[in-house]
């Protein structure tokens, strides 16, 4: 699908879902490696805002980049 005014809205939709999915699918691998024996983190800290009613933070890992990545290709691909 080409990017247009139109279905901006659905890219930004998949982009943040798929930001999403990458970034807790990471955390599960981290989980198992460490369960594993094989201690390791790329996370970095959280990055967000906290507005005092309202607060949303994300780490950010490896996952969540190919996250972005994989949201762009599916969202071509639709």
């Amino acid at each position: 699908m080409k990017l247009s005014k139109k279905n901006l809205n659905p890219l930004l939709y998949v982009v943040i879902l798929c930001t999403l999915a990458g970034s807790f699918a990471w955390f599960v691998l981290e989980i198992i490696f460490t369960s594993m024996g094989f201690p390791f983190s790329l996370s970095t800290g959280q990055i967000g805002f906290d507005i005092e009613i309202v607060s949303f933070y994300l780490n950010v890992n490896p996952g969540t980049v190919l996250g972005i990545a994989s949201g762009f290709f599916v969202f071509k691909a639709i």
